[in-house]
């Protein structure tokens, strides 16, 4: 059975940390803000409908992007292998994806929960041959709790710019209570 088989389409789901608070600890112990524990469950939830579940999560070890991992992971199906890589902390689009080239070849989804400017420098990099609506609102701003669902052309070992069409952006949202 050749790797195709396995897994025809490979997908990058680039997840920015929920909204942290700002207490006066250092920047990698921030925790999330109420607002970003209200809506990283919502995230969980939009993967859920869509069937985006990850086989693997890559996550930055700093504080608020494990909790936002925790929230989302508790609305999906299954337990995908996670890692929480310090590279992707300090990283720029071109650290992420040099870890991104790391990950085995036979991993379907990742879903990689970083710190912006590099996730939205990340999807502009790996998109920069995709057009529309989507591409434009993650140009504009990549928020808080900001989904790119992101479609591979290559092996991830192979990755890099105009690698991959963007297929959908989201800012999912919690209710206010």
């Amino acid at each position: 059975m050749s790797d195709a088989e396995i897994h025809p389409r490979r997908r990058l789901i680039v997840l920015r940390h929920a909204k942290s608070a700002w207490p006066d600890v250092a920047d990698v112990d921030r925790p999330l803000a109420p607002r970003g524990r209200r809506d990283a469950p919502e995230a969980g939830r939009w993967l859920g409908r869509r069937g985006l579940v990850p086989d693997v999560v890559v996550s930055s070890p700093a504080r608020r992007a494990r909790e936002t991992w925790e929230l989302v992971a508790a609305q999906l199906p299954g337990r995908p292998v996670v890692g929480f890589d310090p590279e992707v902390y300090g990283a720029d689009a071109d650290g992420l994806v040099r870890v991104l080239r790391g990950q085995d070849r036979r991993a379907g989804t990742v879903l990689l929960v970083g710190h912006n400017p590099a996730m939205q420098e990340l999807v502009l990099q790996l998109a920069a041959g995709t057009g529309g609506d989507a591409l434009g609102r993650v140009r504009e701003k990549f928020p808080t709790c900001g989904l790119a669902v992101l479609e591979l052309s290559c092996e991830w070992s192979e990755l890099g710019e105009s690698a991959a069409s963007l297929v959908d952006f989201a800012i999912p949202r919690g209710a206010r209570d």
